[in-house]
């Protein structure tokens, strides 16, 4: 009885509405979509209702049988979206600022300058730094915004006495040649040398003297780090080495610095490439954080044995050898843990000035990798083509790189929001996985829309609307009938004129 009862009127009411609340559920998701990066409710289904329907957690292992068991569940990836510090980081004034004079940019954004003075705050001052006016003075050059204001404060300190933060900060800002940051980089070493010695014998007397010493090593690392990394950009590359290993030798527990990656850059500059290979032994383990210098030079050294002679055509006929293979395995590894790279190196997108903090997966760490490392890609023949071959392959290995990962934890989605603050504005972005809006949401909104607009016109023109259906009836039996089609769709459109509906045809019309 109240099926028989209801008028074409409650149908249309029933699709216009539905057509409403579709609209609106796709305006709500695309704003969604535009502002948090994802979709509505796919995270609300991925999140809360796939765990109380049983489904396996996102946090949960994503595969119990990962090679070298490399997948650590207990890491969130939220924690892997903290910012380091990048260790090839350039010199502000010496390149940074040249690009600037050059191009009018700015390659450096606010919060990268913001978070290397927090650095600065940590490393090079403590607390009995009013003990002495220079490191009174310096400690407040480190919070000053306006670089004059700090070199200025670093003028001011050295006129007092020889202090090494005051050279380190002129080498670092005022100096406009790597020549003339390696002069003041050598006055503060003498400097500093001096301080670590005295606090170095007073460390045990109370936690004042200890913190004095702490910041005072941390000074004397920082300095023959800059130091190596002059010379290795004056091209004195085996003295660079030689200066990071006794550096590591010194201090091995400061790994916080990541010198082993400034030592593995200039380690392929020299094409040493079994002191690569030692090198990684030792710090591509499994207990160890890993980075987009360590997966890609393993991968390079693999695909060094096989490259020059790896061709696709050939792989495809007769299948990978096991060197082959392994070279492909590495690659993917590499990829897997930062997917922006591959397009630096095979030069799909420009590069900029890497900035001096990374974000590790994301697209700072690509750029900072293949500033320094695409040209050692290029002297190993045929490494950039079997990379080209094979590294999309990767994703065909993680049908969905956010839930789940073959060989390293769930690719973090936080990565995006750190790189827009860290990398300048005129620079796009590199999104992984690529964002797009849900398709069912798309076609559900469409086809709702479109059923109720059919509705609509089915209750205002029914006649007009049989011919239409008429029209595509006999279309559909008689695809060659194409003339008597267009006849029927001219019929049909003077038929929509002579209905008597002014506005309806005038729209028909147009």
């Amino acid at each position: 009885m109240f099926l028989n009862t209801l008028t074409p009127k409650f149908y249309v009411a029933l699709t216009g509405t539905s057509s409403l609340i579709s609209g609106l559920i796709l305006i709500f998701e695309w704003w969604y979509f535009r502002k948090y990066g994802t979709s509505f409710i796919e995270q609300v289904s991925v999140s809360h209702l796939r765990p109380l329907l049983g489904g396996v957690d996102s946090s949960s292992p994503s595969n119990s049988n990962t090679s070298n068991g490399e997948a650590d569940s207990s890491r969130q990836s939220v924690s892997e979206c903290k910012v380091w510090r990048n260790p090839l980081n350039l010199f502000r004034g010496a390149e940074y600022n040249r690009y600037t004079w050059v191009t009018g940019r700015e390659p450096l954004t606010y919060y990268d300058m913001n978070l290397s003075a927090q650095d600065h705050q940590t490393f090079f001052t403590c607390e009995s730094d009013h003990l002495r006016p220079a490191d009174a003075i310096m400690q407040k050059a480190w919070r000053e915004r306006n670089p004059q204001a700090r070199i200025s404060a670093a003028h001011e300190a050295l006129e007092l006495e020889d202090c090494a933060t005051a050279y380190i900060l002129l080498a670092e800002e005022e100096a406009t040649t790597i020549m003339e940051a390696e002069r003041l980089f050598k006055q503060a070493l003498k400097a500093g040398e001096s301080c670590y010695r005295r606090s170095q014998q007073l460390q045990h007397h109370g936690t004042q003297y200890e913190a004095q010493h702490r910041r005072d090593t941390n000074v004397l690392v920082y300095i023959k780090r800059r130091l190596a990394m002059c010379s290795r950009k004056l091209g004195r590359t085996r003295e660079a080495v030689k200066m990071m290993r006794d550096l590591m030798k010194e201090f091995p527990l400061l790994s916080m610095f990541n010198i082993h990656e400034n030592l593995l850059e200039s380690l392929l500059e020299l094409q040493n490439y079994a002191d690569v290979q030692a090198v990684l032994a030792k710090y591509d383990d499994i207990s160890l954080p890993k980075s987009a210098t360590i997966c890609y030079t393993a991968a390079l050294l693999k695909a060094r044995a096989v490259s020059d002679k790896f061709s696709p055509e050939a792989a495809s006929r007769r299948g990978l050898s096991t060197a082959e293979m392994n070279a492909v395995e590495a690659i993917h590894r590499a990829v897997e843990f930062n997917p922006h790279v591959p397009k630096y190196l095979l030069e799909m997108k420009s590069l900029i000035l890497p900035p001096e903090h990374i974000l590790k997966r994301g697209d700072s760490e690509a750029i900072a990798y293949a500033f320094f490392h695409l040209q050692h890609w290029k002297r190993v023949e045929g490494a950039l083509n079997l990379l080209h071959c094979t590294w999309e392959g990767t994703f065909r290995m993680i049908p969905y790189p956010l839930e789940k990962g073959h060989l390293f934890y769930p690719y973090p989605i936080c990565t995006e929001t750190a790189d827009r603050e860290l990398l300048p504005m005129f620079h796009e972005v590199s999104v992984y996985p690529k964002k797009e809006l849900p398709f069912f949401i798309l076609f559900t909104a469409g086809l709702c829309s479109f059923t109720a607009m059919l509705a609509l016109l089915t209750h205002q023109f029914p006649e007009l609307m049989g011919v239409f259906a008429k029209a595509v009836s006999v279309h559909t039996h008689v695809p060659t009938h194409t003339n008597k089609l267009s006849q029927l769709l001219s019929r049909f459109l003077e038929d929509l004129n002579d209905s008597g509906d002014d506005l309806f045809s005038s729209m028909t019309l147009s």
